[in-house]
Formats: structure tokens, sequence, C-alpha cells
């Protein structure tokens, strides 16, 4: 397994967490950028499960 796959794994996983801490505190700000934190993850899982099926 790719180490990008890992790390996109844990990028999810806590942008998710600061969207939801975001999400119950009100603040729009963290709600924001945990989403953002999450999508980056998202598109490094996929490189990483790309780079693991060109090998």
């Amino acid at each position: 397994m790719d180490e990008d796959r890992v790390e996109g794994s844990a990028r999810q996983a806590l942008g998710a967490l600061h969207r939801l801490v975001g999400r119950l505190f009100g603040d729009r700000k963290t709600r924001v950028e945990g989403a953002a934190e999450e999508e980056i993850g998202k598109a490094q899982n996929t490189m990483g499960g790309m780079k693991d099926t060109l090998r």
C-alpha cells in the first residue's frame, strides 16, 4: 500500500473531525477548512491508489 493512501485517509478523517467540530460550535471557518482538508485527503488517497495500480 502506498504511503499516500495512508496519509490521505488520515487527512480525510482529520478533515471530517474539523468539519464536525465547526458544525457543533457554529464556526464556519473551521467547518470550511475541515471540508477542504477532507477533499485534499480524498485526492491524495486516489493518487496513492493510482500509484498502487501502476506498480
